[in-house]
């Protein structure tokens, strides 16, 4: 019998929330407002928009660095050679100007105020949810993230010393190979199968307000 359909092999964790999120993967890219701003139908200033949703969530998901790093169990999932906040920070400053934070474009959508509201809530209580939504965030950049990257850079002409800056890992240099590594931690955490059915829960959860937001930028 093959082992994708015995009973008796055990699938792993990364594998499973890969299958579980199958369907979400194509509903963020289906996103108007994604295929708006690599079309170049927005002015920079929607781009913008986008850049202070991302630093409010980036502000709220590594906020619990130095909390979760010191959890015996999750402490490894921190990783600060993907930490985006500094990033971020030029980012929304390069595009928005040094004022960014009075200018209509960096109110954030209800489904960005209500995502980091659960980032802050499992960074403080809950370090194996907190990873579920790192897992959804970094994991998310290092693929289809540089793809947005080179159509941003194409329609506005910026780059990652002019606004691109989040979607630039200079600490790594092969982001296959840190994904793989990334999987791997799942697969080896000593979670039991009602925990990890949680975070799947909590990934899918993710994945919602990643996908509501964009559809809030749109409308």
């Amino acid at each position: 019998m093959p082992a994708a359909t015995d009973p008796t092999v055990e699938v792993k964790f990364s594998e499973a929330i890969r299958a579980a999120t199958t369907e979400a993967h194509g509903s963020a890219e289906g996103a108007s407002f994604l295929s708006d701003l690599l079309g170049g139908a927005l002015p920079l200033e929607g781009y913008g928009r986008l850049v202070a949703q991302h630093r409010a969530i980036y502000e709220a998901l590594e906020a619990s660095n130095d909390a979760i790093a010191a959890d015996p169990v999750v402490g490894g999932f921190v990783q600060h050679d993907v930490v985006r906040l500094p990033a971020l920070e030029r980012d929304v400053v390069s595009v928005l100007g040094l004022a960014w934070s009075e200018r209509p474009e960096a109110e954030l959508v209800p489904a960005t105020v209500e995502y980091c509201a659960r980032l802050r809530e499992v960074g403080a209580s809950w370090p194996a949810g907190w990873v579920a939504h790192q897992y959804v965030r970094y994991l998310g950049d290092l693929s289809g993230g540089l793809f947005i990257r080179r159509g941003i850079e194409k329609v506005y002409g910026i780059d990652a010393g002019t606004g691109t800056a989040f979607y630039d890992f200079p600490q790594v240099p092969d982001p296959v190979a840190w994904k793989d590594a990334y999987r791997r931690r799942l697969d080896e955490a000593p979670w039991d199968r009602d925990e990890r059915a949680l975070i799947i829960d909590e990934v899918l959860a993710a994945y919602r307000w990643n996908t509501e937001l964009l559809v809030q930028l749109g409308g």
